[in-house]
């Protein structure tokens, strides 16, 4: 049974560092005019309220999203990311916040189209309700995003980003995803694969980004960012990373300027600090 909810920890500062790179990803393929899908395997439920409910149980958002809100010295993709969260909150107090699916759609064109997976029964009632409204371009299927991943790849216009973000509740999910992301380089070799990934003690989480770059794509980036030292009792989560396949050749350099502000602005204690390498060319 799932139980995971992502509105527990909407906005968080692995939020903060998954839309940041989903952003640059989307805004790097919309230059060309030729269309693109989006592909969104687990979509959550596209909106969620930072002020009442689920959020406030754990306002994990005050340590991510919270405290980028107010500064005006952020570097642009910083900015570019922070103008789009307030798009849902235009008197300028932080009471919402997008999930994926928002930030894709706010940063595709009209002749780009967007399919959302969402399994989680609760969650893809409210992803259906959010996106209600948005027409022949986007389609939300209350189904499992592996399993329609594979059905649509490749895609008819032959380009594609892929973001894939399970909650890795169930520790199947680690190897699941290395041998989808197999698969779909299999299928379609051309996309652009943006993988989340937690940072936690455990081996298979610490493992699987080596794992990632043995994937036979033409190349690769892995950035991380750690906000504290790994808890002594082993619990929690203190980082998290995205691993993009098929990159495009300019995100190395925007995150080799944006990560060391994230440190500085989202860093706990000493243990703060981040990763960014990329495959050889």
């Amino acid at each position: 049974m799932l139980s995971y909810r992502h509105a527990f920890h909407a906005g968080n500062h692995a939020d903060v560092l998954k839309h940041l790179v989903l952003v640059q990803l989307t805004r790097y393929l919309a230059q060309k005019d030729k269309p693109f899908w989006y592909i969104d395997t687990h979509s959550g439920a596209g909106l969620y309220a930072l002020d009442a409910g689920y959020a406030q149980k754990l306002a994990e958002y005050k340590d991510g999203i919270g405290r980028l809100w107010g500064r005006n010295d952020l570097p642009e993709p910083l900015a570019d990311y922070v103008d789009l969260v307030r798009r849902i909150n235009p008197d300028r107090r932080l009471v919402a916040y997008p999930g994926s699916p928002y930030f894709a759609l706010w940063t595709l064109r009209e002749q780009d189209r967007l399919r959302l997976f969402e399994l989680h029964s609760k969650d893809a009632r409210l992803l259906q309700e959010n996106f209600a409204g948005a027409g022949r371009q986007v389609i939300v299927e209350p189904s499992d995003g592996f399993a329609g991943l594979k059905a649509l790849l490749p895609p008819p216009p032959r380009r594609a980003l892929v973001l894939i973000d399970p909650s890795y509740e169930d520790k199947h999910d680690y190897e699941r995803v290395f041998h989808e992301l197999k698969d779909s380089l299999a299928r379609f070799a051309g996309g652009t694969y943006a993988l989340w990934y937690p940072q936690l003690t455990r081996l298979d989480a610490h493992e699987l980004p080596q794992r990632l770059k043995r994937l036979p794509a033409k190349g690769w980036i892995n950035v991380a960012l750690r906000v504290k030292e790994p808890a002594k009792d082993s619990f929690g989560m203190h980082g998290s990373g995205m691993f993009i396949l098929n990159p495009p050749f300019t995100l190395h350099a925007t995150l080799a300027e944006v990560m060391p502000f994230l440190v500085d602005a989202l860093g706990v204690d000493s243990g703060a600090g981040y990763t960014l390498e990329q495959s050889e060319s």
